[in-house]
């Protein structure tokens, strides 16, 4: 007999027909959500984001053009320090924090002869290659070997030491396979390669991507470095570096190394500076740069507040060298420079580069932050001092005094600006004594373990002394700007 129907069975009729739509209506969005993530996933698909499955294309054309870089050097090496064809002088802390490919230094004056080995590429048929100055620096020949094994004698053309970059001749040919340098500038995550002789170990390929730009590793006044992280070693020293168009987008230099070796940072010249200071040495044989004589400092957000700037932005000037080119233009101290020929100016190492890349005897503009309001002015640009670096073969041999504790010095007189009494810092060798005191190019030295100090004679002889009476360490009092300081620095 058939049940009939009563109101409880007509609820739960009626609940089950409107699970069962809820059902379908899930259903039913999901396909769809399916279909549209097909249809998300196939559009990525169309843009793609090819990984290359070989670079084999790009280095067979390019790496003709990357040759081996071999100097013979004499300098004051110790034993241990001399380098060979198949070894790198590995040494203090600083030399394994920014280590510099090539040649090594030393306190000890013992005069040696040994081999640097480095990278360069050729920029023109006619053998003009480019390299790192530190490569050929000190050299007394240079020898410059092609992927095919032919070596061939060279000459230096010039070399400009702020950049570290140096540009030798081969001799004996007219069509040498040759590269370009890149005038676009890199992105971050492109794919590069770079080619060298790491360990002498010639035509070595490795590859990374762009891991950074504009980075400052204190290595001079101009850092802009590209920082990649293909696989960098002593001996890529002045090799190219390239993008898949087979277009050099820097020159590797250094790399960060706290443990000695390659630990996937290393740092390349850009190629627009390259492409500036290699048309200099082909033309003169060295590179002049626009100066306009002010010290600056950064501007703070605490500086920027109290004279009413709404960014922390320019370069705030400290002093005005008296006669200098911005000093005839009307520029002041406590002006802050806010524009160059009306591009922005960031900080005073932006400010340093812009000013750098204008040649002197130029009609500049440059605009001020003074006294709450925008002003202008015209400055003709001088030349920077002490930048006119002119290496040919037979210089090579450096003429300058010995260091003293590491430290490349110059009597303060000689030096425009750095006032009459102490010696100026003008070099820091990294595997020195100095090179962990924090020491700055620039700094002036007035006393010596007590006893004041005007040219190098007078420090190397305090020196030692103190050595011979078997001094552990020697005080400093140290100038830097208008703050003073005593740096203890090791002897032996």
């Amino acid at each position: 007999m058939k049940e009939k129907p009563n109101a409880f069975t007509n609820v739960a009729h009626a609940l089950r027909l409107e699970l069962l739509a809820v059902v379908l209506a899930i259903a039913a969005w999901a396909a769809g959500g399916s279909s549209n993530s097909l249809a998300v996933a196939a559009e990525v698909d169309a843009v793609g984001f090819p990984a290359p499955t070989s670079f084999g294309d790009i280095v067979a054309r390019v790496k003709p053009a990357v040759v081996r870089v071999r100097v013979k050097i004499e300098e004051a090496v110790s034993s241990d320090d001399a380098q060979t064809d198949n070894s790198a002088s590995y040494g203090s802390p600083l030399d394994r924090l920014f280590r510099r490919f090539g040649i090594p230094f030393s306190d000890n004056p013992t005069p040696r002869r040994g081999v640097a080995l480095g990278s360069g590429f050729f920029i023109s048929a006619d053998g003009y290659v480019v390299t790192n100055n530190h490569v050929v620096n000190n050299g007394l020949s240079f020898e410059v070997t092609t992927d095919s094994g032919q070596s061939y004698q060279a000459k230096v053309i010039g070399t400009d030491p702020q950049t570290d970059l140096a540009l030798i001749k081969v001799g004996g040919g007219s069509d040498f396979p040759y590269v370009r340098l890149s005038a676009d500038v890199p992105r971050i995550g492109d794919w590069i390669i770079a080619v060298g002789n790491p360990f002498g170990l010639g035509g070595t390929v490795t590859a990374g991507i762009v891991s950074a730009r504009g980075r400052d590793i204190g290595a001079g006044p101009y850092d802009d470095f590209i920082q990649i992280d293909a696989p960098i070693n002593p001996g890529n020293s002045g090799g190219p570096t390239f993008n898949v168009r087979g277009e050099v987008i820097g020159v590797n230099t250094a790399i960060l190394s706290p443990s000695g070796g390659f630990v996937g940072v290393a740092f390349d010249i850009p190629a627009d500076t390259v492409q500036l200071v290699i048309q200099q040495l082909k033309d003169k044989g060295l590179v002049t740069r626009g100066w306009i004589g002010v010290a600056t400092q950064p501007v703070t957000p605490m500086i920027a507040e109290a004279v009413g700037l709404n960014n922390p932005e320019g370069a705030l000037i400290a002093q005005v060298e008296p006669t200098s080119p911005a000093a005839k233009g009307g520029i002041e101290a406590g002006d802050i420079i806010v524009s160059v020929n009306g591009e922005a100016v960031k900080d005073p190492r932006d400010l340093a580069k812009k000013i750098a890349t204008i040649a002197p005897g130029t009609s500049t503009t440059i605009r001020t932050y003074r006294n709450g309001a925008e002003k202008t002015f015209t400055v003709t640009l001088g030349e920077l001092p002490q930048t006119r670096t002119k290496a040919k073969a037979e210089e090579q041999k450096t003429s300058s005094e010995p260091a003293v504790l590491g430290l490349s010095i110059a009597s303060a007189r000689s030096v425009r600006g750095a006032g009459d009494h102490g010696v100026v810092i003008t070099d820091i060798n990294p595997a020195g004594r100095a090179a962990e005191s924090g020491l700055q190019v620039g700094d002036v030295i007035l006393d010596v373990g007590g006893h004041a100090v005007d040219t190098p004679a007078d420090a190397r002889a305090i020196v030692d002394q103190a050595h011979n009476q078997s001094k552990r360490a020697i005080l400093l009092h140290v100038k830097r700007g208008d703050a003073m300081s005593y740096v203890a620095v090791p002897i032996a």
